[in-house]
Protein backbone atom coordinates (compact mmCIF):
# COMPACT_ATOMS: atom_id res chain seq x y z
CA UNK A 1 0.00 0.00 0.00
CA UNK A 2 2.95 2.77 0.74
CA UNK A 3 4.17 2.34 -2.56
CA UNK A 4 1.12 2.16 -4.48
CA UNK A 5 -0.22 5.13 -2.63
CA UNK A 6 3.40 7.10 -3.60
CA UNK A 7 3.29 5.81 -6.83
CA UNK A 8 -0.37 7.64 -7.12
CA UNK A 9 1.10 10.40 -6.00
CA UNK A 10 3.92 10.94 -8.51
CA UNK A 11 1.79 10.89 -11.02
CA UNK A 12 -0.54 13.20 -9.29
CA UNK A 13 2.13 15.37 -9.01
CA UNK A 14 3.44 14.60 -12.94
CA UNK A 15 0.36 16.04 -14.38
CA UNK A 16 0.46 19.33 -12.33
CA UNK A 17 4.08 19.44 -13.11
CA UNK A 18 5.90 20.23 -10.00
CA UNK A 19 8.05 17.03 -10.62
CA UNK A 20 10.55 15.43 -12.50
CA UNK A 21 9.52 13.14 -15.73
CA UNK A 22 10.65 9.80 -15.66
CA UNK A 23 14.60 9.35 -16.48
CA UNK A 24 15.13 12.93 -14.27
CA UNK A 25 15.35 13.71 -10.73
CA UNK A 26 16.02 16.86 -8.65
CA UNK A 27 19.28 16.95 -6.78
CA UNK A 28 21.26 19.90 -5.22
CA UNK A 29 23.62 21.43 -7.11
CA UNK A 30 26.72 23.36 -5.78
CA UNK A 31 28.95 24.54 -8.93
CA UNK A 32 28.63 24.79 -12.79
CA UNK A 33 31.45 23.71 -14.79
CA UNK A 34 31.46 26.80 -17.94
CA UNK A 35 32.56 24.92 -21.08
CA UNK A 36 33.67 27.03 -24.57
CA UNK A 37 32.50 25.43 -27.72
CA UNK A 38 35.53 23.56 -27.83
CA UNK A 39 35.24 21.77 -24.54
CA UNK A 40 37.88 24.54 -22.79
CA UNK A 41 36.96 25.37 -19.31
CA UNK A 42 36.02 28.63 -19.09
CA UNK A 43 35.16 29.51 -15.45
CA UNK A 44 33.85 27.94 -12.51
CA UNK A 45 29.98 28.61 -11.36
CA UNK A 46 28.50 29.36 -8.06
CA UNK A 47 25.23 28.10 -8.23
CA UNK A 48 24.67 27.58 -4.43
CA UNK A 49 22.00 30.09 -3.25
CA UNK A 50 21.22 31.59 0.23
CA UNK A 51 18.79 30.38 2.94
CA UNK A 52 17.44 30.59 5.90
CA UNK A 53 18.85 27.98 8.67
CA UNK A 54 17.12 28.91 11.69
CA UNK A 55 18.61 32.21 12.36
CA UNK A 56 21.51 31.74 10.08
CA UNK A 57 21.09 32.66 6.50
CA UNK A 58 23.60 29.76 4.65
CA UNK A 59 24.97 29.20 1.28
CA UNK A 60 23.13 26.13 -0.16
CA UNK A 61 23.10 24.04 -2.94
CA UNK A 62 20.64 24.85 -5.99
CA UNK A 63 17.79 21.79 -6.22
CA UNK A 64 17.81 21.27 -10.29
CA UNK A 65 16.51 18.79 -12.84
CA UNK A 66 19.12 16.52 -14.25
CA UNK A 67 19.10 13.19 -15.55
CA UNK A 68 18.36 10.00 -13.14
CA UNK A 69 21.32 9.54 -10.72
CA UNK A 70 22.79 5.54 -10.19
CA UNK A 71 22.49 4.09 -7.19
CA UNK A 72 26.32 3.34 -5.67
CA UNK A 73 27.39 0.39 -3.61
CA UNK A 74 31.58 0.03 -3.83
CA UNK A 75 31.94 -0.08 -7.66
CA UNK A 76 32.43 2.42 -10.04
CA UNK A 77 29.10 3.87 -11.48
CA UNK A 78 29.00 7.12 -13.81
CA UNK A 79 26.03 9.60 -13.77
CA UNK A 80 25.33 11.94 -16.69
CA UNK A 81 25.60 15.27 -16.79
CA UNK A 82 25.94 15.31 -13.34
CA UNK A 83 28.51 14.28 -10.66
CA UNK A 84 31.02 15.40 -7.57
CA UNK A 85 34.67 16.00 -8.42
CA UNK A 86 35.89 12.24 -8.41
CA UNK A 87 33.53 11.66 -11.67
CA UNK A 88 33.09 14.66 -13.47
CA UNK A 89 36.97 16.00 -13.43
CA UNK A 90 38.65 13.07 -11.83
CA UNK A 91 40.09 14.73 -8.53
CA UNK A 92 39.82 15.53 -4.79
CA UNK A 93 41.32 17.49 -2.33
CA UNK A 94 44.43 14.88 -2.21
CA UNK A 95 44.67 15.71 -6.08
CA UNK A 96 44.21 12.41 -8.67
CA UNK A 97 44.65 8.80 -7.92
CA UNK A 98 43.98 5.48 -9.94
CA UNK A 99 40.39 4.89 -8.39
CA UNK A 100 40.15 8.67 -9.56
CA UNK A 101 40.91 8.21 -12.99
CA UNK A 102 38.62 5.10 -13.40
CA UNK A 103 35.74 7.38 -12.42
CA UNK A 104 36.57 10.14 -14.66
CA UNK A 105 37.12 7.51 -17.63
CA UNK A 106 33.52 5.52 -17.00
CA UNK A 107 31.77 9.22 -16.51
CA UNK A 108 34.03 9.61 -20.02
CA UNK A 109 32.48 6.55 -21.81
CA UNK A 110 29.28 6.93 -20.93
CA UNK A 111 28.83 10.75 -21.88
CA UNK A 112 30.70 9.97 -25.48
CA UNK A 113 28.45 6.84 -25.83
CA UNK A 114 24.92 8.83 -25.25
CA UNK A 115 25.95 12.00 -27.32
CA UNK A 116 27.90 10.23 -29.85
CA UNK A 117 25.01 10.72 -32.60
CA UNK A 118 24.54 14.40 -31.43
CA UNK A 119 25.90 17.23 -33.37
CA UNK A 120 24.89 20.13 -31.13
CA UNK A 121 26.97 22.62 -30.21
CA UNK A 122 25.96 21.85 -25.87
CA UNK A 123 26.98 18.04 -26.94
CA UNK A 124 30.23 18.64 -29.17
CA UNK A 125 31.31 21.24 -26.37
CA UNK A 126 30.78 18.04 -23.52
CA UNK A 127 32.63 15.81 -26.07
CA UNK A 128 35.37 17.87 -26.67
CA UNK A 129 36.14 18.18 -23.25
CA UNK A 130 35.97 14.65 -22.03
CA UNK A 131 38.29 13.54 -25.37
CA UNK A 132 40.57 16.29 -23.88
CA UNK A 133 40.70 16.85 -20.00
CA UNK A 134 43.50 14.95 -18.24
CA UNK A 135 42.67 14.75 -14.51
CA UNK A 136 46.66 14.09 -13.75
CA UNK A 137 47.20 17.90 -14.93
CA UNK A 138 44.42 19.09 -13.13
CA UNK A 139 46.19 21.65 -11.04
CA UNK A 140 47.80 22.96 -14.27
CA UNK A 141 44.38 24.59 -15.11
CA UNK A 142 43.92 28.17 -13.43
CA UNK A 143 40.24 28.18 -13.27
CA UNK A 144 40.42 24.48 -11.29
CA UNK A 145 43.52 25.17 -9.50
CA UNK A 146 41.72 28.73 -7.98
CA UNK A 147 38.45 26.86 -7.19
CA UNK A 148 40.09 23.10 -5.90
CA UNK A 149 38.77 23.52 -2.31
CA UNK A 150 35.34 24.17 -3.57
CA UNK A 151 35.45 21.89 -6.53
CA UNK A 152 36.08 18.83 -4.66
CA UNK A 153 33.92 19.58 -1.26
CA UNK A 154 31.30 16.40 -2.25
CA UNK A 155 28.90 18.37 -3.88
CA UNK A 156 27.61 17.81 -7.57
CA UNK A 157 28.76 19.64 -10.75
CA UNK A 158 27.31 20.29 -13.72
CA UNK A 159 27.57 21.02 -17.53
CA UNK A 160 27.11 25.43 -18.10
CA UNK A 161 27.29 25.55 -22.09
CA UNK A 162 26.42 28.69 -24.25
CA UNK A 163 24.37 30.39 -21.35
CA UNK A 164 22.55 27.40 -20.08
CA UNK A 165 22.67 24.15 -17.98
CA UNK A 166 23.36 21.26 -20.39
CA UNK A 167 20.49 19.34 -19.49
CA UNK A 168 18.53 22.12 -20.72
CA UNK A 169 19.84 21.57 -24.54
CA UNK A 170 16.56 19.99 -26.39
CA UNK A 171 19.15 17.45 -28.35
CA UNK A 172 20.84 16.42 -25.04
CA UNK A 173 17.46 15.74 -23.21
CA UNK A 174 16.57 13.43 -26.39
CA UNK A 175 19.71 11.76 -26.59
CA UNK A 176 19.65 10.93 -22.83
CA UNK A 177 15.78 9.60 -22.97
CA UNK A 178 16.52 7.86 -25.99
CA UNK A 179 19.25 5.44 -23.56
CA UNK A 180 16.32 5.37 -21.05
CA UNK A 181 13.45 3.67 -23.12
CA UNK A 182 16.41 0.97 -24.42
CA UNK A 183 16.09 -1.90 -21.66
CA UNK A 184 18.82 -2.63 -19.76
CA UNK A 185 18.81 -6.24 -19.50
CA UNK A 186 17.49 -6.96 -16.40
CA UNK A 187 14.99 -9.64 -15.65
CA UNK A 188 11.56 -9.12 -16.29
CA UNK A 189 8.31 -9.57 -14.81
CA UNK A 190 4.90 -8.86 -13.04
CA UNK A 191 5.77 -5.73 -10.35
CA UNK A 192 3.92 -5.36 -7.54
CA UNK A 193 3.00 -2.24 -7.47
CA UNK A 194 1.23 -2.16 -10.55
CA UNK A 195 0.60 -5.69 -11.66
CA UNK A 196 2.47 -4.72 -14.98
CA UNK A 197 4.65 -6.76 -16.78
CA UNK A 198 8.01 -4.61 -16.73
CA UNK A 199 12.12 -5.07 -15.57
CA UNK A 200 12.27 -5.39 -12.73
CA UNK A 201 14.21 -3.08 -10.81
CA UNK A 202 17.52 -4.93 -9.24
CA UNK A 203 18.86 -1.70 -7.20
CA UNK A 204 16.14 0.74 -5.87
CA UNK A 205 17.47 4.58 -5.90
CA UNK A 206 18.40 5.65 -2.20
CA UNK A 207 16.03 7.97 -0.56
CA UNK A 208 17.90 11.22 0.68
CA UNK A 209 16.78 13.63 3.57
CA UNK A 210 16.11 10.98 6.48
CA UNK A 211 18.63 12.61 9.37
CA UNK A 212 20.75 9.99 11.06
CA UNK A 213 20.67 8.00 7.35
CA UNK A 214 23.91 8.26 5.39
CA UNK A 215 24.50 11.72 3.56
CA UNK A 216 24.04 9.82 0.04
CA UNK A 217 20.39 8.27 1.37
CA UNK A 218 19.49 5.28 2.32
CA UNK A 219 17.00 2.72 0.48
CA UNK A 220 13.25 1.68 1.57
CA UNK A 221 14.05 -1.28 0.08
CA UNK A 222 17.06 -3.66 -0.57
CA UNK A 223 18.29 -7.37 0.18
CA UNK A 224 22.45 -7.64 1.06
CA UNK A 225 21.92 -10.86 3.10
CA UNK A 226 21.71 -14.39 2.31
CA UNK A 227 18.87 -14.68 5.19
CA UNK A 228 16.62 -12.23 3.57
CA UNK A 229 16.18 -14.27 0.81
CA UNK A 230 14.33 -16.73 -0.73
CA UNK A 231 13.64 -18.82 -3.36
CA UNK A 232 17.30 -18.37 -4.95
CA UNK A 233 16.33 -14.66 -5.74
CA UNK A 234 18.78 -12.14 -4.93
CA UNK A 235 18.62 -8.47 -3.81
CA UNK A 236 15.62 -6.29 -4.76
CA UNK A 237 14.36 -9.19 -6.80
CA UNK A 238 12.98 -10.76 -3.79
CA UNK A 239 10.38 -8.10 -3.82
CA UNK A 240 9.93 -7.33 -7.40
CA UNK A 241 8.83 -4.11 -8.18
CA UNK A 242 9.44 -2.53 -11.77
CA UNK A 243 11.73 -0.10 -12.79
CA UNK A 244 8.59 2.64 -13.31
CA UNK A 245 7.30 2.06 -9.69
CA UNK A 246 10.71 1.84 -8.72
CA UNK A 247 11.20 5.68 -10.31
CA UNK A 248 7.77 7.16 -9.19
CA UNK A 249 7.84 5.97 -5.63
CA UNK A 250 11.35 6.86 -5.16
CA UNK A 251 10.78 10.47 -6.80
CA UNK A 252 7.66 11.56 -4.96
CA UNK A 253 9.07 10.10 -1.63
CA UNK A 254 12.33 12.68 -2.29
CA UNK A 255 10.22 15.35 -3.38
CA UNK A 256 8.17 15.15 -0.37
CA UNK A 257 11.64 15.17 1.99
CA UNK A 258 12.93 18.81 0.07
CA UNK A 259 9.75 20.36 1.08
CA UNK A 260 9.84 21.85 4.65
CA UNK A 261 6.21 22.41 4.70
CA UNK A 262 5.29 18.85 4.64
CA UNK A 263 7.51 17.13 6.72
CA UNK A 264 8.54 17.21 10.23
CA UNK A 265 10.69 15.60 12.74
CA UNK A 266 9.45 13.25 15.37
CA UNK A 267 11.70 12.57 17.46
CA UNK A 268 14.63 10.48 15.54
CA UNK A 269 12.22 9.94 13.01
CA UNK A 270 10.55 11.91 10.11
CA UNK A 271 7.29 12.14 9.29
CA UNK A 272 5.79 12.97 5.89
CA UNK A 273 2.22 13.36 4.52
CA UNK A 274 0.17 14.02 1.78
CA UNK A 275 -3.14 14.02 -0.11
CA UNK A 276 -4.30 11.85 -3.07
CA UNK A 277 -4.60 14.30 -6.03
CA UNK A 278 -1.23 16.25 -4.52
CA UNK A 279 -4.35 19.07 -2.83
CA UNK A 280 -1.97 20.95 -1.14
CA UNK A 281 -4.35 22.56 0.96
CA UNK A 282 -5.07 19.42 2.92
CA UNK A 283 -1.15 19.20 3.61
CA UNK A 284 -1.29 22.69 4.83
CA UNK A 285 -4.04 22.62 7.48
CA UNK A 286 -3.07 19.12 8.94
CA UNK A 287 0.33 20.77 9.83
CA UNK A 288 -1.42 23.74 11.40
CA UNK A 289 -3.69 21.17 13.10
CA UNK A 290 -1.38 18.66 13.92
CA UNK A 291 1.14 21.04 15.82
CA UNK A 292 -0.65 24.68 16.99
CA UNK A 293 0.42 27.74 17.47
CA UNK A 294 -0.51 30.58 19.21
CA UNK A 295 -0.59 32.31 15.25
CA UNK A 296 -3.38 29.65 14.30
CA UNK A 297 -4.90 28.68 17.47
CA UNK A 298 -7.98 30.07 16.42
CA UNK A 299 -8.27 28.58 12.82
CA UNK A 300 -8.13 25.02 14.76
CA UNK A 301 -10.47 26.07 17.60
CA UNK A 302 -12.76 27.34 14.59
CA UNK A 303 -12.47 23.94 13.19
CA UNK A 304 -12.87 21.86 16.27
CA UNK A 305 -16.16 23.63 17.00
CA UNK A 306 -17.37 22.76 13.98
CA UNK A 307 -16.35 19.55 13.93
CA UNK A 308 -18.23 18.74 17.19
CA UNK A 309 -21.31 20.89 15.66
CA UNK A 310 -21.36 18.25 12.19
CA UNK A 311 -20.65 21.52 10.06
CA UNK A 312 -19.10 21.83 7.16
CA UNK A 313 -14.95 22.96 7.10
CA UNK A 314 -13.74 25.63 4.96
CA UNK A 315 -10.17 27.18 6.29
CA UNK A 316 -9.48 30.82 4.31
CA UNK A 317 -12.88 30.01 2.32
CA UNK A 318 -10.99 26.60 1.01
CA UNK A 319 -14.27 23.83 1.59
CA UNK A 320 -12.25 20.77 3.11
CA UNK A 321 -13.64 17.40 1.64
CA UNK A 322 -13.98 15.02 4.58
CA UNK A 323 -13.52 12.31 2.13
CA UNK A 324 -10.84 12.96 1.32
CA UNK A 325 -7.89 10.34 0.87
CA UNK A 326 -4.96 11.34 2.79
CA UNK A 327 -1.80 9.30 4.15
CA UNK A 328 1.15 10.19 6.79
CA UNK A 329 3.96 8.00 6.77
CA UNK A 330 7.14 7.95 9.43
CA UNK A 331 10.55 6.67 8.71
CA UNK A 332 13.51 6.12 10.56
CA UNK A 333 17.22 5.62 9.88
CA UNK A 334 18.91 2.35 10.26
CA UNK A 335 22.36 2.93 8.74
CA UNK A 336 21.82 2.11 5.06
CA UNK A 337 18.14 1.57 5.23
CA UNK A 338 15.34 2.90 6.60
CA UNK A 339 12.50 1.48 8.58
CA UNK A 340 9.13 2.11 8.61
CA UNK A 341 7.58 2.96 11.81
CA UNK A 342 4.08 3.56 10.28
CA UNK A 343 1.88 4.34 7.03
CA UNK A 344 -1.66 5.48 8.33
CA UNK A 345 -4.43 5.91 5.39
CA UNK A 346 -7.87 7.48 6.24
CA UNK A 347 -10.14 9.62 4.95
CA UNK A 348 -9.26 13.69 5.65
CA UNK A 349 -12.85 13.82 7.71
CA UNK A 350 -12.11 10.65 9.82
CA UNK A 351 -8.65 11.92 10.54
CA UNK A 352 -9.79 15.21 11.88
CA UNK A 353 -12.34 13.98 14.13
CA UNK A 354 -9.74 11.82 15.81
CA UNK A 355 -7.04 14.51 16.24
CA UNK A 356 -10.24 16.33 17.39
CA UNK A 357 -11.34 13.59 20.17
CA UNK A 358 -7.42 13.83 21.09
CA UNK A 359 -7.45 17.54 21.99
CA UNK A 360 -10.58 16.91 24.03
CA UNK A 361 -8.45 14.53 26.12
CA UNK A 362 -6.09 16.77 26.64
CA UNK A 363 -8.69 19.77 27.53
CA UNK A 364 -7.71 21.04 31.04
CA UNK A 365 -7.45 24.29 32.91
CA UNK A 366 -4.36 26.02 32.82
CA UNK A 367 -2.61 27.15 35.06
CA UNK A 368 -1.06 30.40 33.48
CA UNK A 369 -3.47 32.13 31.14
CA UNK A 370 -0.44 32.75 28.31
CA UNK A 371 0.29 29.12 27.72
CA UNK A 372 -1.21 27.78 24.16
CA UNK A 373 -4.78 26.16 24.51
CA UNK A 374 -3.97 23.39 22.50
CA UNK A 375 -1.00 20.13 23.01
CA UNK A 376 0.62 20.10 19.59
CA UNK A 377 2.08 16.44 18.89
CA UNK A 378 5.88 18.13 19.50
CA UNK A 379 5.02 20.20 22.58
CA UNK A 380 3.77 16.40 23.70
CA UNK A 381 6.45 14.80 23.55
CA UNK A 382 8.56 17.45 24.84
CA UNK A 383 6.88 17.03 28.28
CA UNK A 384 8.94 13.80 28.84
CA UNK A 385 12.33 15.22 27.99
CA UNK A 386 14.99 16.32 30.40
CA UNK A 387 14.92 19.77 29.10
CA UNK A 388 18.48 20.51 30.92
CA UNK A 389 20.12 17.92 28.34
CA UNK A 390 21.22 18.79 24.84
CA UNK A 391 19.50 16.06 22.97
CA UNK A 392 16.02 16.90 23.23
CA UNK A 393 14.69 14.44 21.18
CA UNK A 394 12.47 11.80 22.16
CA UNK A 395 12.67 7.88 21.86
CA UNK A 396 12.02 7.38 17.83
CA UNK A 397 9.29 3.95 18.70
CA UNK A 398 7.70 6.20 21.63
CA UNK A 399 7.02 9.11 19.49
CA UNK A 400 5.86 7.16 16.66
CA UNK A 401 3.59 4.79 18.53
CA UNK A 402 2.26 8.57 19.68
CA UNK A 403 1.48 9.70 16.76
CA UNK A 404 0.06 6.58 15.24
CA UNK A 405 -2.71 6.54 18.06
CA UNK A 406 -3.77 9.70 17.86
CA UNK A 407 -4.48 9.77 14.16
CA UNK A 408 -5.87 6.52 14.70
CA UNK A 409 -8.03 6.95 17.38
CA UNK A 410 -5.83 4.02 19.53
CA UNK A 411 -4.91 3.62 23.13
CA UNK A 412 -1.48 5.82 24.01
CA UNK A 413 1.17 3.44 24.20
CA UNK A 414 2.12 2.96 27.92
CA UNK A 415 5.59 4.55 27.49
CA UNK A 416 4.15 8.23 26.95
CA UNK A 417 2.19 7.86 30.14
CA UNK A 418 5.49 6.34 31.94
CA UNK A 419 7.68 8.63 31.07
CA UNK A 420 5.46 11.25 31.78
CA UNK A 421 5.69 10.23 35.45
CA UNK A 422 9.30 9.62 35.42
CA UNK A 423 9.43 13.35 34.33
CA UNK A 424 7.21 14.90 36.88
CA UNK A 425 9.21 12.70 39.85
CA UNK A 426 12.46 13.91 38.41
CA UNK A 427 11.66 17.47 38.69
CA UNK A 428 10.44 16.76 42.09
CA UNK A 429 6.47 16.99 41.82
CA UNK A 430 6.52 19.78 38.85
CA UNK A 431 3.22 19.31 37.47
CA UNK A 432 2.78 21.14 34.32
CA UNK A 433 0.00 21.92 32.09
CA UNK A 434 1.04 19.95 29.67
CA UNK A 435 2.07 16.44 31.92
CA UNK A 436 -0.95 16.74 33.44
CA UNK A 437 -3.01 17.38 30.55
CA UNK A 438 -1.20 13.99 29.00
CA UNK A 439 -1.74 12.06 32.14
CA UNK A 440 -5.68 12.50 31.91
CA UNK A 441 -6.09 12.09 28.58
CA UNK A 442 -4.36 8.81 28.96
CA UNK A 443 -6.38 7.90 32.09
CA UNK A 444 -9.71 8.61 29.99
CA UNK A 445 -8.57 6.36 26.69
CA UNK A 446 -6.68 3.61 27.97
CA UNK A 447 -8.30 2.68 31.82
CA UNK A 448 -11.79 4.25 30.72
CA UNK A 449 -11.43 7.01 33.56
CA UNK A 450 -15.09 8.16 32.44
CA UNK A 451 -15.05 11.01 35.45
CA UNK A 452 -11.74 12.28 34.10
CA UNK A 453 -13.80 14.94 31.83
CA UNK A 454 -15.99 15.65 34.36
CA UNK A 455 -13.77 16.70 36.93
CA UNK A 456 -10.96 18.12 35.48
CA UNK A 457 -12.95 20.73 33.53
CA UNK A 458 -16.59 21.47 35.04
CA UNK A 459 -14.90 22.04 38.92
CA UNK A 460 -16.10 18.77 40.29
CA UNK A 461 -14.43 16.70 41.83
CA UNK A 462 -13.41 12.79 41.76
CA UNK A 463 -14.28 10.26 44.79
CA UNK A 464 -11.34 8.45 44.02
CA UNK A 465 -9.04 8.10 46.95
CA UNK A 466 -5.95 8.70 45.10
CA UNK A 467 -7.34 12.45 43.63
CA UNK A 468 -8.42 13.03 47.18
CA UNK A 469 -5.33 12.82 48.75
CA UNK A 470 -3.49 14.60 45.71
CA UNK A 471 -5.68 17.70 46.36
CA UNK A 472 -5.06 17.12 50.12
CA UNK A 473 -1.23 17.00 49.39
CA UNK A 474 -1.76 20.34 47.53
CA UNK A 475 -3.36 21.92 50.78
CA UNK A 476 -0.71 20.65 53.07
CA UNK A 477 1.64 22.48 50.78
CA UNK A 478 -0.10 25.80 50.51
CA UNK A 479 -0.48 25.76 54.52
CA UNK A 480 3.37 25.76 54.67
CA UNK A 481 3.59 28.27 52.36
CA UNK A 482 1.45 30.24 53.49
CA UNK A 483 2.75 29.43 57.37
CA UNK A 484 6.76 30.39 56.08
CA UNK A 485 5.25 33.83 54.74
CA UNK A 486 4.12 35.14 57.99
CA UNK A 487 7.53 34.13 59.82
CA UNK A 488 10.15 35.53 56.14
CA UNK A 489 7.30 37.60 54.73
CA UNK A 490 9.42 35.51 51.18
CA UNK A 491 8.40 32.86 48.78
CA UNK A 492 9.61 29.70 50.56
CA UNK A 493 12.69 28.17 48.42
CA UNK A 494 11.74 24.37 48.88
CA UNK A 495 8.01 22.50 50.13
CA UNK A 496 7.04 19.94 51.03
CA UNK A 497 6.73 18.90 47.09
CA UNK A 498 10.23 18.86 46.81
CA UNK A 499 10.99 16.42 49.51
CA UNK A 500 8.06 14.66 49.75
CA UNK A 501 6.21 14.28 46.96
CA UNK A 502 7.52 11.34 45.02
CA UNK A 503 7.09 9.00 47.83
CA UNK A 504 3.60 10.54 48.44
CA UNK A 505 2.57 9.83 45.49
CA UNK A 506 3.77 6.11 45.48
CA UNK A 507 3.40 4.98 49.12
CA UNK A 508 0.89 7.65 50.72
CA UNK A 509 0.74 5.39 54.28
CA UNK A 510 4.14 6.12 55.46
CA UNK A 511 4.19 9.75 54.10
CA UNK A 512 1.07 11.41 55.06
CA UNK A 513 1.24 10.79 58.97
CA UNK A 514 4.47 12.53 58.70
CA UNK A 515 2.70 15.51 56.26
CA UNK A 516 -0.19 16.10 59.17
CA UNK A 517 2.23 16.45 62.29
CA UNK A 518 4.26 18.72 59.59
CA UNK A 519 1.05 20.70 59.38
CA UNK A 520 -0.08 20.99 62.90
CA UNK A 521 3.11 23.20 63.26
CA UNK A 522 2.17 25.16 60.58
CA UNK A 523 -1.33 25.44 60.78
CA UNK A 524 -1.05 26.79 64.43
CA UNK A 525 1.33 29.98 62.85
CA UNK A 526 -2.26 30.31 60.69
CA UNK A 527 -3.90 30.76 63.30
CA UNK A 528 -2.42 33.50 65.15
CA UNK A 529 -2.33 35.77 62.21
CA UNK A 530 -4.44 34.83 59.83
CA UNK A 531 -7.04 32.57 62.00
CA UNK A 532 -9.70 32.91 58.78
CA UNK A 533 -7.20 30.85 56.44
CA UNK A 534 -6.43 28.73 58.77
CA UNK A 535 -10.38 27.39 59.43
CA UNK A 536 -10.68 27.49 55.35
CA UNK A 537 -8.14 24.78 55.16
CA UNK A 538 -9.10 23.11 57.86
CA UNK A 539 -12.73 22.68 56.88
CA UNK A 540 -10.94 21.65 53.39
CA UNK A 541 -8.65 19.27 54.28
CA UNK A 542 -11.77 17.56 56.39
CA UNK A 543 -13.78 17.59 53.84
CA UNK A 544 -11.61 15.56 52.11
CA UNK A 545 -10.12 13.26 54.48
CA UNK A 546 -14.00 12.31 55.38
CA UNK A 547 -14.08 10.31 51.98
CA UNK A 548 -10.71 8.66 52.74
CA UNK A 549 -10.95 5.72 55.26
CA UNK A 550 -7.36 5.12 55.34
CA UNK A 551 -4.05 5.84 53.55
CA UNK A 552 -3.17 3.30 51.19
CA UNK A 553 0.48 1.62 51.36
CA UNK A 554 0.87 1.55 47.79
CA UNK A 555 -0.77 3.53 45.02
CA UNK A 556 -0.67 1.56 41.44
CA UNK A 557 0.78 3.21 38.18
CA UNK A 558 -2.84 4.44 37.30
CA UNK A 559 -3.74 5.75 40.76
CA UNK A 560 -0.54 7.79 40.69
CA UNK A 561 -1.53 9.29 37.55
CA UNK A 562 -5.03 10.19 39.64
CA UNK A 563 -2.72 11.54 42.77
CA UNK A 564 -0.81 13.88 40.58
CA UNK A 565 -4.31 15.19 38.66
CA UNK A 566 -5.69 15.97 42.22
CA UNK A 567 -2.91 17.96 42.97
CA UNK A 568 -3.33 19.87 39.86
CA UNK A 569 -6.98 20.04 40.16
CA UNK A 570 -6.40 22.06 43.33
CA UNK A 571 -3.65 24.42 42.51
CA UNK A 572 -5.78 25.69 39.41
CA UNK A 573 -9.12 25.76 41.10
CA UNK A 574 -11.47 28.17 41.70
CA UNK A 575 -10.78 28.35 45.73
CA UNK A 576 -6.96 28.40 45.14
CA UNK A 577 -7.07 31.26 43.34
CA UNK A 578 -9.68 33.11 45.93
CA UNK A 579 -7.12 32.09 48.53
CA UNK A 580 -3.88 33.97 46.37
CA UNK A 581 -5.88 37.09 46.01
Amino acid sequence: MILQALVKYYEDLEKQGKISRRGWCTEKISYGIQLSCDGKIQAILSLKREVQAGKKTILSPQPLFVPTMVTRSSGVAANFLCDNSKYMLGIDKDGTSKRMQECFQATKEKHLQILQNSQGETANAICAFFESWKPEQAKENPVVAETWEELTEGGNLIFWVNGKYAQEDEEVQKAWEKTQDQKQGEATGICLVTGNLDEISRIHKNIKGIPGAQSSGASLISFNEKAFESYGKTQSYNAPVGKYAEFAYTTSLNYLLTQKKYKFSLGESMVVYWAEGAKTEYQDFFSTFLNPTKDNEDIVHDILEKLTEGQYIDVKDIKINKDQKFYVLCLSPNAARLSVRFFYENSFGNMLENLEKHYQRLNIPKLKKDEIDYLGVDDLLQETINQRTKNKKAIAHMAAMVLEAILSDNRYPASLYIDTLIRIRSDQGDVTWGRAAIIKAYLIKNYKWEEGEACMNSGKTSNDVAFKLGQAFSILEAIQIGANKINTNKEIKSTIRDRYFNSACVTPAMVFPILMRLKNSHIRKLERDKPNLAKYYEDRLREIFEEVEYFPKRLSLEEQGKFILGYYHQKQSKNEKQEEK
